[in-house]
């Protein structure tokens, strides 16, 4: 496809824009799209995903009062948490494991959650509905024995207790 601005360079460039209901599409090359002031994917003034992720990267304030991000990293090819900051992508799969400190609070925030919960089916899902439940009342028990609330502790111990007969039952 051809630029539809100057009709010379290969279209690379595929914006659709929507303006009070009505949708325009304009296939035009880069160069005509820097001229027209458009915002370019991956460049200085155009929007990528990266960029996001550095931003999300930056936002969490616990990560000022803790280590500094520039002393974390990765063993495996060397790169510094500053610099996955800036790039928002790993070097390697070892990162994960070297910044994980780092990623919980980022994953809770953009996803609510830092484990994956997903969907459960209706007609087949009660076992694992079971061992989520008990899992949520394990910690609720050990949060309780911490704060030495053992009579609160025993109870949901006896909780526990149901639902694991339960499960063995079915």
């Amino acid at each position: 496809m051809i630029c539809q601005e100057c009709g010379k360079r290969p279209a690379t460039l595929h914006f659709t824009k929507i303006i009070n209901g009505e949708k325009t599409e304009f296939h035009i090359c880069e160069a005509c799209a820097r001229e027209k002031g458009e915002m370019i994917p991956g460049t200085s003034n155009g929007f990528s995903i990266h960029n996001l992720l550095s931003g999300l990267l930056d936002f969490d304030p616990s990560s000022m009062a803790s280590a500094k991000p520039q002393t974390i990293r990765c063993e495996h090819c060397g790169l510094t948490y500053s610099q996955f900051s800036k790039l928002g992508r790993f070097g390697c799969d070892s990162c994960y494991k070297s910044f994980s400190d780092k990623l919980d609070p980022l994953f809770k925030r953009v996803h609510g959650n830092t484990v994956h919960v997903g969907k459960v089916p209706k007609r087949s899902g009660g076992l694992i509905q079971y061992k989520r439940e008990i899992e949520t009342l394990k910690k609720e028990m050990m949060t309780r024995i911490e704060l030495e609330e053992f009579e609160q502790a025993a109870k949901i111990r006896d909780q526990i207790r149901d639902l694991e007969k339960k499960i063995a039952g079915a």
